[in-house]
């Protein structure tokens, strides 16, 4: 009798043990099938909380992460040949100084009257008045020895008496590397308005093309956006680019822009400074500070004084002044596309004794060149 009973009893246990686990697995999902030889195959899966369904189509894959893609550098267009491009731009002004000139010299008599407009056309054209008046004097004794009127001659002649007063002979190399192992350092100077800011972004990219490296200074720390300029520009053909807290000392930026460039071994530290009023003594002083500041790690090779060349005169005493703080190497003339004050390329250089090494020529990214008078001059005479 109690036999029975404890068999009862295991059966009456044993069914509610069934029907426990039995729930339990209708309430986590169906109870996973025998392992198949490509179950087996796959690679282990790491599970953790409740038992996940895993579609047939994506067992055994491996889980693949999408690179971000980096950043794309622009690549500048080559320097060779930029300058050819002002040909075009000076023919579709009608008042450059070449159309001019020819039309004088072409007409039928060249008679003093002709030989007074051929000087104020040059004046105009900001060629300075001596430079000027030499000229004509030069094409007046050509002229008269040769006896000639013919269009082309004349053309000839105006060419060879323009490169002349232009002067080929100056050296407009920039000094952009070193041969003691530092980098070569480049002060871009001159006052609010003339590009300078600008002209700087554009010159690294005219060395990057040329297959220079480049730390760029925003030392114009007077002007949140004038950083902010410099640095879209470095971004955008990878340079460095150093820069301070607003109205922090410019002196202070300078130097830490060439301590990087000795520390990342570049070939040039390229320095924006402030746009200085040639009237105020106090913030050119303080462009010196900058230079001597500089020169405790490494010499400046550069002072390159940016002028706007539809500024004329003005231009050259803002020139004055920058050349006795700090010894200007060479300046670098932008708006100088489509104009007739091409003559300021003289003057400037008269005033100074440094040459023109950089001419802009309108405002896209790649549109700075090296000047050469030669293609200069063709431009201009058409």
């Amino acid at each position: 009798m109690n036999g029975t009973l404890y068999l009862i009893l295991g059966l009456v246990i044993l069914a509610l043990i069934v029907a426990v686990t039995v729930k339990l697995v209708k309430g986590r999902g169906e109870l996973p099938s025998a392992p198949t030889r490509a179950g087996l195959d796959a690679p282990p899966t790491a599970i953790t909380g409740d038992l996940v369904d895993v579609p047939p189509e994506l067992a055994g894959l491996e889980t693949v992460e999408t690179p971000v893609p980096s950043s794309t550098l622009e690549v500048p267009a080559p320097t060779a040949g930029r300058l050819g491009r002002l040909r075009a731009r000076l023919a579709r002004s009608n008042s450059a100084i070449g159309q001019g000139l020819l039309a004088l010299l072409s007409g039928a008599t060249i008679d003093a009257d002709t030989w007074q407009e051929v000087e104020d056309t040059l004046i105009v054209a900001d060629l300075g008045v001596a430079p000027a008046r030499e000229l004509v004097e030069r094409l007046k004794v050509r002229v008269a020895a040769e006896g000639t009127a013919d269009p082309e001659r004349v053309r000839t002649m105006l060419r060879e008496e323009l490169l002349a007063v232009v002067d080929p002979s100056l050296d407009r190399s920039l000094s952009t590397t070193r041969d003691d192992g530092l980098p070569a350092v480049v002060l871009v100077v001159g006052v609010n308005g003339t590009g300078k800011t600008t002209t700087t972004g554009k010159l690294a990219r005219v060395l990057v093309a040329d297959g220079r490296t480049v730390v760029l200074g925003a030392a114009d720390t007077f002007r949140a956006a004038a950083a902010d300029q410099l640095q879209t520009w470095g971004d955008r053909v990878g340079a460095t680019v150093v820069r301070g807290p607003e109205g922090s000392d410019p002196a202070s930026v300078a130097f830490d822009a060439v301590h990087e460039g000795i520390t990342e071994n570049v070939d040039t530290v390229l320095i924006d400074t402030a746009g200085r009023l040639h009237t105020k003594s106090g913030l050119m002083d303080e462009l010196g500070k900058v230079k001597r500041v500089v020169e405790r790690q490494v010499p400046v090779d550069e002072v390159l004084l940016v002028l706007d060349a539809t500024t004329g005169q003005n231009g050259l005493t803002q020139a004055r002044v920058f050349a006795e703080v700090v010894q200007v190497t060479g300046i670098v003339l932008t708006k100088l596309d489509g104009t007739a004050k091409g003559g300021i390329v003289v003057a400037v250089q008269r005033e100074l004794g440094v040459p023109v090494k950089l001419v802009g020529l309108g405002e896209g990214p790649d549109d700075l060149a090296p000047f050469d008078p030669e293609a200069f001059v063709d431009a201009l005479v058409g």
